[in-house]
């Protein structure tokens, strides 16, 4: 039986790698941040009916003997670094501790690796806002970089020292940036969940409309399920390396709502609401993913579309609330 560790094992992606991971019989380790209302942030891990089946430990990203002590106890095969300050808008408001759990925190973990785990495999989940402000249409690994929020400068960060530890040290570590994926455990904060819960609301009337900032930014959505296929297969070559994992299809904000809202039969221009205040201050407006690589190395490709995920997505909400109503 193989052991993986799993840091943000309560977020939306590590609740889908928990999962996809004990259905191919790995023991599951989940590193969380000790925290009052544990009860609470294992709701994910109860949603998938896995709760009982992970392995929670105390942990924290920038406390590197306390990483060095859970490696040597649990002797990890795979590591998988899904920990982070994640949601981009707070990153402004909150730059300093973006910096250090979303930037330093991978590099405490890699070395912990390097002094107790140095033949353990390691995933580092990097993100397609690292791309930012960049003039290519389609974003492969080979695309510069240009951030455009503290948050994208973290994830800078954790991308680069993650390629210097595989070379400096020849550890099997390797990222995947990951584009947009989403799915009914995504954080009621961000935007496509944000809709997907007002739809749900206003359509059963518990509310009129939903207050949003730029409609027309594009993002490459894809599905959490189908990229924590990708962060495993990764694990499972021969050689680290760096992968984009995207759909390769961009939709607009503004045609997430049309497609969220008419799925119950509503005309999202009567419910939508634009807040100024809601744009970002440097807001990256457009991100496609070219995924060719990760397909002809990986043989990697998404299952799931748009029409569908959204659809699971409202669905689930819809369940939530009626079942609020009881």
């Amino acid at each position: 039986m193989r052991t993986c560790l799993i840091t943000g094992v309560t977020g939306q992606d590590g609740g889908y790698l928990s999962q996809f991971l004990l259905r191919k019989g790995y023991r599951v380790i989940g590193m969380m941040r000790r925290s009052a209302s544990s009860d609470l942030v294992t709701d994910r891990l109860r949603w998938l009916g896995v709760a009982n089946d992970v392995r929670l430990v105390d942990g924290d990203l920038l406390d590197l003997s306390c990483l060095v002590r859970l490696l040597q106890a649990h002797e990890p095969d795979e590591i998988y670094n899904l920990a982070a300050q994640s949601f981009v808008p707070t990153s402004w408001s909150q730059p300093l501790l973006t910096a250090q759990v979303t930037g330093l925190g991978p590099a405490h973990l890699l070395e912990a690796m390097r002094i107790a785990s140095p033949k353990a495999r390691f995933y580092q989940a990097s993100s397609s806002e690292m791309f930012g402000k960049v003039a290519e249409p389609r974003r492969s690994e080979n695309t510069p970089f240009y951030p455009r929020s503290p948050y994208a400068v973290a994830k800078l960060h954790a991308h680069w020292i993650t390629v210097n530890y595989r070379e400096s040290f020849g550890m099997h570590a390797s990222s995947g940036i990951q584009f947009n994926h989403e799915s009914p455990l995504r954080g009621i904060e961000f935007v496509t969940r944000k809709i997907t819960d007002a739809v749900a609301r206003i359509k059963l009337g518990l509310a009129h409309e939903v207050q949003l900032g730029n409609m027309e930014a594009r993002r490459d959505w894809g599905h959490a399920s189908d990229n924590v296929r990708a962060m495993w297969l990764m694990l499972q070559q021969d050689t680290p390396d760096d992968y984009v994992v995207a759909t390769g299809r961009t939709t607009s904000i503004r045609e997430f709502c049309r497609l969220a809202f008419s799925y119950v039969g509503l005309n999202y221009e009567n419910h939508v609401a634009v807040r100024q205040d809601l744009i970002r201050p440097a807001e990256v407006d457009f991100l496609l993913g070219d995924a060719r690589k990760a397909k002809a190395k990986l043989g990697w490709e998404p299952s799931i579309t748009l029409e569908e995920m959204v659809a699971e997505m409202v669905d689930a909400d819809l369940v939530r609330h009626k079942t609020r109503l009881r």
